[in-house]
């Protein structure tokens, strides 16, 4: 879910700010990959997830970050 930064907090246990160094593009697709270990995600789909990832701009990298994790992670813009 991608919330603006100043509104109210959300619940989620795991927030990112991505006007700040979370929010460089290196470290959302850490986070991405560590999420997706955790939700035992085999080799195969974590790496089809990251060469999406890869396949745009920061923007389509943000989105498809959203849709694969938007249940878990408030993202704050």
């Amino acid at each position: 879910m991608i919330v603006e930064k100043f509104s109210l907090p959300r619940t989620s246990s795991i927030e990112i700010d991505l006007t700040g160094p979370e929010g460089n593009a290196f470290c959302v697709m850490g986070h991405a990959r560590k999420i997706a270990k955790k939700l035992q995600y085999d080799k195969g789909k974590i790496d089809q997830l990251m060469k999406e990832m890869m396949s745009g701009d920061y923007e389509h990298l943000v989105d498809t970050f959203e849709k694969e994790f938007g249940d878990f992670v408030v993202l704050y813009r």
